[in-house]
């Protein structure tokens, strides 16, 4: 991959949280390029700094030191292109859902950035099929299972036009139905060239889409490349199982 191809470049990056007099940082100097196109799978234990990390990614939090570039330039100045162009998709798929139907739901961001009435219908119509939601257009969104909820979440930021999706942790709480259909979204993404950033500790279900494997662990990209090559190289100290004792190859990794 070229210098052009680069969508982020995160160096030195901080966050630091203070309560009262003490501080906890949870970012302590992240090293990462990230590719437009790519699906980029960041594994870490639980407090790992996963999720703040995605927060920074998508503007939603200042970092504490440190510089990220979004298409080259600073983030600071390229805020209303991230909200955009930058989806997230959040653990809890309960939290973003703001619609009482399925299309409704869909409908909110493509309304919130007041686009015309024709292309808010050609998006909704485009994504209910996209997603395979059109037979439930009219379920109360509150009502789908936790496989669907999560295709309604991608499926709104698809809705606004978002080139990159990020998700934290996709398979929390889902039963095997749910991955199953969580897996074939991302199979869509790479097919349909956007960035997919999967942050997870559950590789057994999904490294086999992943076009590259970052480790983060106490707030630091440890290793990050090819996930053979990484997986070689793992540490126990980072509290990320290699998934490969149950699988022939990482290529084997998912539960599709």
């Amino acid at each position: 991959m070229t210098e052009t191809e680069i969508l982020y470049s995160v160096r030195g990056l901080k966050k630091k949280f203070f309560n009262s007099q003490e501080g906890f940082e949870a970012l302590s100097g992240v090293e990462l390029d990230i590719y437009k196109g790519e699906c980029l799978l960041i594994a870490g234990a639980n407090g790992s700094g996963k999720t703040v990390l995605m927060r920074i990614l998508a503007g939603l939090l200042e970092p504490t030191e440190g510089e990220i570039l979004f298409c080259g330039k600073p983030i600071e100045i390229c805020k209303d292109q991230i909200r955009r162009s930058v989806g997230l998709i959040f653990q809890d798929s309960d939290a973003q859902i703001l619609g009482e139907t399925v299309e409704e739901d869909i409908r909110f961001g493509p309304e919130n950035l007041k686009l015309q009435k024709k292309e808010i219908e050609s998006r909704v119509e485009e994504t209910l099929s996209l997603l395979e939601l059109s037979e439930k257009r009219g379920f109360a969104s509150r009502h789908l299972s936790g496989g669907e909820k999560r295709r309604l979440a991608v499926a709104g930021v698809l809705a606004m036009g978002c080139e990159t999706v990020i998700m934290d942790e996709p398979f929390a709480n889902l039963d095997w139905p749910g991955v199953v259909q969580v897996l074939k979204v991302i199979i869509l993404l790479k097919q349909s060239g956007k960035t997919t950033i999967i942050l997870t500790h559950e590789l057994e279900k999904v490294l086999a889409f992943a076009d590259r494997l970052a480790i983060l662990w106490k707030g630091k990209i440890r290793d990050s490349g090819d996930a053979e090559a990484v997986l070689e190289k793992l540490n126990p100290e980072w509290g990320v199982r290699d998934p490969r004792k149950a699988y022939r190859n990482a290529g084997d990794c998912t539960w599709l």
